[in-house]
């Protein structure tokens, strides 16, 4: 699995609308959904599925569910050692848990879906720095 692969799968979903927990190339996805769908582009099947969510079920059950799944399913490094190709999980805020995430592009870019846009490659400048809560590779295929 080379950063290429994963940057150009990534990509290939730029401007797919908002919808939230949809991810269908094109149709719908949020954040989560992008994931899911680069992941069944690169790998196949998913490695499981969630479980419904509502818009605010992070600050609803206050489980980090995103940081475990991704433990399950990724390999982790350091929250600032991410490169092109590798997940970056974000927290609004220092006392919630993780709810979003994207995938970088380079040190400096990510694409990834957010509330009220299409899924977009933007800058990852100081607010989106601030805001991560820890990195992720996507493991070898096997």
């Amino acid at each position: 699995m080379t950063p290429t692969e994963i940057i150009k799968t990534a990509r290939g979903w730029i401007g797919t609308p908002y919808m939230h927990q949809a991810s269908l190339k094109g149709i719908g996805c949020d954040c989560l959904g992008l994931l899911r769908g680069v992941w069944r582009e690169l790998y196949g099947s998913e490695p499981e599925t969630p479980p419904p969510y509502s818009g605010d079920w992070a600050e609803a059950t206050g489980q980090e569910a995103m940081i475990e799944a991704a433990m399950r399913h990724l390999r982790p490094i350091g929250c600032l050692d991410f490169g092109p190709g590798d997940v970056i999980l974000f927290r609004w805020r220092p006392d919630l848990p993780a709810k979003h995430c994207g995938i970088a592009t380079s040190a400096a870019t990510m694409v990834h879906a957010h509330d009220g846009a299409a899924v977009a490659e933007v800058g990852i400048g100081s607010w989106w720095r601030r805001h991560i809560a820890c990195a992720f590779r996507f493991p070898e295929r096997g």
